[in-house]
């Protein structure tokens, strides 16, 4: 029983880390909140189901197609709502975010109108297909899901340390004007990093229609919703803490799921953030900030 929970409480988790690593990228680099990364997710999701049941192609060409879709609408995205902000001298700090908040409610719209308001389901070819180690059942979609989501949480690691495009990243992150001043072209890297987190979304709105066999444009709310509390949880533009504060998190709603009530699954999981929180109020990898006196 417990083992069983601790795998699906893994696959779950590293879900959550994907979608984190889409906000904590995004606020890494801007340092905001990218509200329309749930809308983006949705989409992708979509993309991924229209893509196997309108033109029947295997799993990972509509992936592909999800993370071509979703990367684009993060270039637009930055081209549109938030690069013309930047450049405006005297922008409130809070325009991107409502920005992104304009451009997540006409994703939203335009979903209902292409996909329909209803859930649909999304078909796996190997869903049924599991394997049993012991008392364990894993499905082989569940390690699908694991694994793409390690690789890619180990990739945008490998990528961020030992490129020079990720490391100029990092130094865009870091600070803006001195990357600017060492010759990193810090527009190129912004618009990088809108489209890198972007496409992170479509992949892991594919993988929560393939965890859940459903999809709905309402999906990205609430998902969006957790990849904020993952960010905070985990350390505010943290890589490592975004793919912790995922795990972290998809393992408390298991558990709380298989040992408790699910009605009270959302409220367990963020009842334990919030103790976390006060314990550490930086988040697990953040830097704590220099107290201020009342």
């Amino acid at each position: 029983m417990f083992l069983q929970q601790l795998v699906n409480g893994l696959t779950l988790g590293s879900i959550y880390a994907i979608v984190a690593l889409g906000y904590t990228l995004v606020f890494g680099v801007l340092e905001i909140i990218n509200m329309a990364h749930g809308a983006i997710f949705m989409f992708g999701a979509f993309i991924g189901l229209m893509m196997i049941t309108t033109f029947k192609v295997p799993l990972w060409i509509a992936m592909i197609g999800a993370i071509i879709v979703t990367a684009f609408l993060g270039l637009l995205m930055e081209r549109i709502a938030l690069n013309p902000l930047r450049r405006r001298a005297g922008v409130s700090h809070l325009a991107p975010l409502i920005s992104t908040i304009g451009v997540s409610i006409i994703l939203e719209n335009l979903a209902h109108k292409l996909f329909g308001a209803e859930t649909q389901p999304f078909p796996v070819s190997f869903a049924e297909i599991s394997y049993e180690i012991g008392n364990v059942k894993i499905y082989l979609v569940q390690i699908t899901i694991f694994f793409i989501s390690v690789a890619l949480m180990v990739g945008l690691q490998i990528w961020l340390g030992k490129t020079k495009a990720g490391k100029a990243l990092r130094a865009t992150a870091e600070n803006m004007e001195t990357a600017g001043l060492l010759g990193v072209n810090t527009g190129r890297m912004i618009t990088l990093t809108v489209v890198i987190a972007s496409a992170m979304g479509g992949i892991a709105g594919v993988l929560v229609g393939m965890a859940f066999n459903a999809v709905s444009p309402q999906m990205g709310l609430s998902m969006g919703l957790k990849g904020l509390a993952i960010i905070i949880l985990g350390g505010m533009g943290n890589v490592n803490g975004a793919m912790v504060g995922g795990l972290i998190l998809g393992i408390t709603e298991v558990f709380s799921v298989a040992y408790g009530d699910s009605g009270y699954r959302d409220a367990i999981a963020f009842l334990i953030i919030i103790v976390i929180l006060l314990v550490r109020p930086q988040g697990i990898f953040g830097e704590k900030l220099p107290g201020v006196r009342r």
